[in-house]
């Protein structure tokens, strides 16, 4: 597995050299994961059903059990994943933010993340 760093900003790293990547690791399936889950479900030019359900199923549901599923599944398809110990997301009335954490086991040893959404 190999996936292109990001900077502080959130940008894609270039001009690195070898430090360019993740490449085999821990946290280069947490980044797949956030990677994942960022492009909403039709975005996507080559194929309109890659992404997540934000609009589709998602910001529609009044209850967090509900969203939860489907980020869940979502983070347990992206590849590398072996098992989701812990996920818990939470929701800013003010902000009108989803913050998502999560901890997974990975084919190289254990990762988590948090994303905003």
């Amino acid at each position: 597995m190999r996936y292109r760093r990001e900077t502080e900003k959130g940008d894609y790293s270039f001009s690195q050299g070898d430090n360019t990547f993740l490449t085999n690791s821990a946290n280069a399936v947490a980044l797949a994961i956030k990677t994942r889950l960022s492009p909403w479900q039709g975005q996507w030019f080559l194929d309109r059903e890659e992404g997540t359900p934000w609009l589709q199923s998602l910001l529609s549901k009044p209850y967090r059990e509900a969203y939860g599923m489907t980020l869940k599944q979502r983070i347990l398809d992206t590849q590398g994943v072996t098992m989701l110990s812990d996920f818990t997301v939470s929701q800013n009335p003010t902000t009108r933010k989803l913050t998502i954490s999560a901890k997974v086991q990975t084919q190289y040893g254990e990762t988590s993340f948090t994303r905003e959404a």
